[in-house]
C-alpha cells in the first residue's frame, strides 16, 4: 500500500500469471512441434524444400508434409490472394519479435 501511495504500482501475481499464460495462447507458433519450427526456421532462411531435406537429413517429401502441417496449424489454407510459405514465415518472424 505505501508503494502505490509514494506513486509507484504494484500487480496481482494471479493477473500477471494469466496475462503470460494468454500471450503463450495466443502464439500461433505454440502449436507448431519442434520439427515443424526447425522446418519453419529454415524457410525463414529462405532455404528450399530440398535444401531444408538436406540439411535436416530428411526426404523432400517428408519436409513438404511438415510444411502442409505447417500451414494447417497456422490457418494458412490455399488461397489465390496469398502466398502461404511467405505468410508462414511473417508468422514465424512477428513470433520471434515479439518473444
Amino acid at each position: 500500500m505505501r508503494r502505490v501511495a509514494d506513486g509507484g504500482t504494484a500487480f496481482d501475481p494471479e493477473v500477471i500469471a494469466q496475462l503470460m499464460g494468454r500471450r503463450r495462447q495466443d502464439d500461433p507458433l505454440s502449436e507448431l512441434t519442434p520439427r515443424e519450427r526447425e522446418v519453419l526456421t529454415l524457410m525463414a532462411e529462405g532455404l528450399s524444400n530440398a535444401a531444408i531435406a538436406k540439411k535436416l537429413w530428411l526426404t523432400v517429401g517428408a519436409v513438404e508434409k511438415h510444411i502442409s502441417s505447417i500451414f494447417a496449424r497456422l490457418g494458412l489454407y490455399p488461397g489465390e490472394d496469398e502466398n502461404r510459405r511467405v505468410r508462414a514465415v511473417l508468422t514465424y518472424l512477428e513470433g520471434i519479435r515479439n518473444a
